[in-house]
């Protein structure tokens, strides 16, 4: 009986901790019965659609409940629903990963695409509550312009002035980016040292202030975008899982300072970089990024030594990378020298790639970045090439098949060739025009040409053999296979009457 009180109690401090624990969040828990009327209701709200055990959901957790508190005090609410309590509300939602978040207008739904942390999560539902442009008084201007990491201000005569209309066009694409504001008494204008019209950006970072450097009457929605993607971007800053897309979306290429972030002399070695960072900013993006999180990241960039710090440059769009030797110290002269090679185009991509095959002897083709142009680009021969990744699922069920169709074209292989590349391992040589993004991914060659058309069917044998007789330039008449006739032996007495007792069991 004792025992019995004892669970009975320790149960009854458990309900009574999870309890006290969600009185004091400022986080709202929804359910079927309550959710449509919480979310119609509200003119903005921030939903998160979780399962307990979920990890992403966990890590999130804190910093959800932060980003709640903070935003209480906005009067924007903040909310989640347990979808393992909640199935089929989260169903009817179209919940089909944990965490989604999604931000609803009186009852209307969209995607959250902001950070998830705390300061990123407060950032982006502030930008969501207010109009794409706010009227900014002079008494509320210096709160304003400090309001995010970066403020956009248009200072025109009236709220109609051009380019008003451009800077709201501007405004309403960028609502979840940047935040948007516009001045239209001259007295704020003035005391801000602004003569209008004027774009000014305010920065919480490197330059804190910049004015559009054009004829302000002509200034279009391209124009302004262009200029405030420039801005966004520090002249160096910290890349991460949260910041990698704002690089991604650029077209400039990349250069990484992979860095020890509890190194004593961090804070120099970044240092060595940025006079270098400064001068070349409008070709290349600089970035520091945490090397012992990101390992395996600078292996992929063809850093293969864990050795910090260390420098390469990636062409994102062709997806090729410029390591600084590991061999040799990062000083500003090292680098700066491997940018100048870089941007004057006379530095080599280093390319990773497995050794060459020996022999070529199984029905499939192994392709390496050493020999993809002399195999891939053979124009004699129409070339069929699998793209693929060791770790991909989809490809591991693809490999048997494709192993089916190399065997069933082996014979002809000097006229088609059933060819496959480890993706991750081997780097594409400058040479190709595509990259590839997702695995796996199966380009044709004709015989005769060295363009590649995309595979786009499904991956069963039929379908790639009927894609094969369909491109293919060379015949695909395979050689009869002769079957030798074994001559046929005389019967003798003893074998027929073998045969004679075979036939009558």
């Amino acid at each position: 009986m004792r025992f019995s009180t004892i669970s009975l109690q320790a149960s009854f401090l458990a309900l009574a901790s999870l309890a006290a624990a969600e009185a004091d969040s400022d986080v709202l828990n929804l359910t079927s019965a309550n959710f449509e009327s919480t979310v119609s209701a509200e003119p903005l709200v921030l939903v998160e659609f979780f399962a307990p055990w979920c990890g992403h959901c966990k890590a999130l957790a804190p910093h959800y409940e932060e980003a709640a508190t903070a935003l209480k005090d906005k009067s924007i609410k903040v909310a989640k629903v347990d979808c393992v309590e909640e199935a089929d509300l989260c169903s009817s939602k179209g919940i089909q990963g944990y965490p989604t978040l999604k931000v609803y207008r009186k009852g209307e739904a969209a995607e959250y695409t902001g950070p998830r942390k705390a300061d990123g999560i407060i950032s982006y539902m502030v930008k969501q509550s207010l109009p794409a442009v706010s009227d900014v008084t002079a008494e509320k201007h210096d709160e304003f312009t400090k309001a995010d990491k970066l403020v956009v201000v248009a200072y025109l005569p009236s709220s109609t002035a051009a380019p008003a209309a451009e800077f709201s066009a501007a405004a309403e694409a960028h609502r979840d980016d940047y935040l948007f504001g516009i001045v239209s008494n001259q007295d704020a204008a003035a005391a801000a040292g602004v003569v209008p019209p004027a774009i000014v950006v305010y920065r919480s970072f490197d330059e804190p202030r910049s004015e559009y450097p054009y004829p302000i009457g002509g200034a279009n929605k391209k124009e302004i975008e262009e200029w405030l993607a420039e801005l966004a971007i520090p002249v160096l800053d910290e890349v991460n899982g949260e910041t990698y897309s704002v690089y991604a979306a650029s077209t400039k290429p990349l250069a990484y300072l992979f860095i020890d972030p509890t190194a004593s002399d961090k804070d120099a070695q970044l240092a060595v970089l940025r006079p270098v960072a400064e001068k070349y900013k409008p070709k290349i993006n600089f970035v520091w990024i945490d090397a012992l999180k990101y390992g395996d990241h600078a292996k992929a960039l063809n850093l293969p030594e864990t050795k910090w710090p260390s420098f390469v440059i990636q062409d994102l769009q062709k997806q090729l990378k410029y390591p600084l030797d590991q061999s040799k110290e990062v000083t500003t002269d090292s680098l700066k020298e491997i940018v100048e090679q870089f941007v004057a185009g006379s530095l080599q991509p280093q390319l990773k790639s497995q050794a060459v095959p020996e022999t070529q002897e199984g029905p499939v083709t192994i392709l390496v970045g050493k020999n993809f142009e002399e195999l891939a680009f053979d124009e004699s021969k129409d070339v069929f090439v699998e793209f693929y990744a060791t770790w991909c699922g989809h490809c591991k069920r693809l490999a048997p098949v494709w192993d089916q169709l190399g065997e069933k074209y082996a014979a002809i292989k000097d006229k088609l060739v059933i060819a496959k590349i480890d993706t991750p391992e081997n780097d594409l040589p400058p040479s190709v025009p595509f990259r590839i993004s997702g695995f796996p991914t199966l380009k044709f060659k004709p015989a005769g040409s060295k363009e590649f058309i995309d595979y786009e069917g499904d991956r069963s044998f039929e379908s790639l053999v009927s894609f094969v007789e369909e491109h293919a330039k060379n015949s695909l008449v395979l050689p009869e296979v002769v079957v030798e006739e074994t001559a046929q032996k005389p019967l003798t007495e003893e074998t027929k009457e073998a045969e004679a007792a075979h036939d009558e069991l």
